[in-house]
């Protein structure tokens, strides 16, 4: 079938709940895709960060072929090998903690806000501030959490028991603390929202915080988490590091050899460690894998029957995320994203003046970039740049974002950000 042939079918068939662009991808090889209709694009947005070793990746497609051949789904009242090796993973590279696996970030969410209450049940707090301008998912509860009434509009009444203040604003998140909160969650950098970047202190100020009112800290690291901010997870950033210019060697995340085996729980290293962290998108490489990564002590408030998820961790899914962790780790992709992501910012700060007079700042971390520009509606560069074969995003009307996988050759990402540069101009 033709692009268009297919579109009309899939029309005919589907929910129309999302905006598609008008193209049917048929086959992906690393960062680039083909369509229908046989045409070649260069691959700059990832499938919304979830494709991080972008697409046939040697070691996924073996990891996800082995474990194709021998067990499928079991349920989670037995034990499989892929849950304990990816679970295993996320303690040496995060912190010591324990994993809830499920199906996406909106599920990890969910499981961190009944977490979060169910620890704190006793003393009868129940209220969780969130960020402004913040996002969390689309079901009800990540929803609540999500306070853009965009994204809310039409849902309402909403889970009770959600409060929200300005993201970097520690005053009015100290203000907005009473007797009855359990928790704060916030993202290292927001993403939905347009790459928007913490102050320096906000993630320590929100820890000491919570540490202070006994609150339970959740970061939310769908977006961040998994290398590519240039760290394995946002949280661990040095705060002192300017946004996308690394050290000039930069520290590696994840860059041991299997014969070399980091200290369980060696990320806490870092300036922080959150009580609960929730991961999707970039775990399972582009396959359905969510995860809340709890510390042991609130980790044990989920007894047997107080949540669930049928196919969470599926052995398939498990094994694709373990091995994005191993590829992680022995590519040193963290430290990529660093170096490639600031080589990505010098092109762009070095595009044509016809280009750059488009463009108001540039922010983010690695390769999760977002350009924002003087106009207030710049939607029609996306369909342009598509023309010319990249894809990208823009979110909030104005904010182009660009999170390639973190394999992206430096070549290719080059001649993705000269269409970039020509879309701009004729924008």
């Amino acid at each position: 079938m033709s692009n268009q042939e297919f579109i009309d079918r899939h029309h005919a068939a589907m929910v129309l709940n999302y905006g598609k662009l008008p193209a049917v991808l048929v086959r992906g090889e690393g960062s680039r895709l083909w369509d229908a209709d046989g045409k070649e694009y260069i691959d700059m947005f990832a499938g919304f960060g979830g494709t991080i070793l972008g697409h046939q990746h040697p070691a996924l497609v073996a990891a996800v072929t082995r474990q194709v051949g021998t067990i499928w789904a079991a349920g989670n009242q037995f034990y499989t090998e892929p849950q304990l090796r990816l679970a295993e993973s996320l303690q040496r590279l995060a912190f010591d903690g324990r994993a809830f696996f499920c199906h996406s970030g909106a599920e990890a969410n969910e499981a961190a806000i009944k977490l979060a209450r169910i620890s704190a049940a006793e003393s009868g707090r129940f209220k969780i501030i969130s960020m402004r301008e913040g996002f969390h998912g689309r079901t009800l509860g990540a929803l609540s959490a999500t306070p853009t009434l965009a994204y809310q509009q039409g849902f309402f009444p909403l889970v009770p028991g959600f409060v929200s203040v300005p993201f970097n604003d520690l005053a009015a998140l100290e203000a907005a603390i009473d007797a009855e909160t359990c928790a704060v969650i916030t993202e290292p950098i927001q993403g939905e929202s347009g790459i928007n970047m913490p102050a320096d202190n906000f993630l320590p100020g929100v820890r000491a915080l919570c540490d202070r009112h006994k609150l339970t800290m959740i970061v939310d690291e769908v977006w961040t988490g998994i290398g590519r901010t240039g760290k394995t997870f946002g949280f661990q950033h040095d705060c002192a590091t300017p946004p996308s210019e690394p050290r000039s060697e930069p520290r590696p995340s994840g860059s041991v050899s299997p014969s070399e085996p980091r200290p369980l729980g060696s990320g806490s290293q870092y300036s922080i460690t959150p009580d609960i962290i929730t991961l999707g998108k970039a775990l399972g490489g582009g396959l359905p894998v969510g995860c809340m990564f709890a510390r042991p002590e609130r980790a044990a408030f989920f007894k047997p029957g107080t949540h669930g998820c049928t196919l969470g961790g599926n052995p398939i899914c498990a094994a694709a995320g373990a091995a994005v962790l191993e590829v992680l780790e022995e590519e040193n992709l963290p430290a990529r994203a660093a170096m490639l992501g600031a080589k990505i910012v010098a092109r762009i700060r070095a595009f044509n003046p016809a280009a750059a007079s488009k463009i108001k700042e540039i922010r983010g971390r690695g390769l999760m970039l977002g350009i924002e520009l003087v106009q207030p509606d710049a939607t029609a560069l996306v369909p342009n740049a598509l023309a010319k074969g990249l894809i990208l995003n823009v979110t909030h009307k104005h904010v182009v974002r660009l999170a390639p996988a973190l394999t992206i050759p430096e070549d290719l990402a080059m001649r993705g950000l000269d269409i970039l540069e020509q879309s701009l101009v004729a924008l």
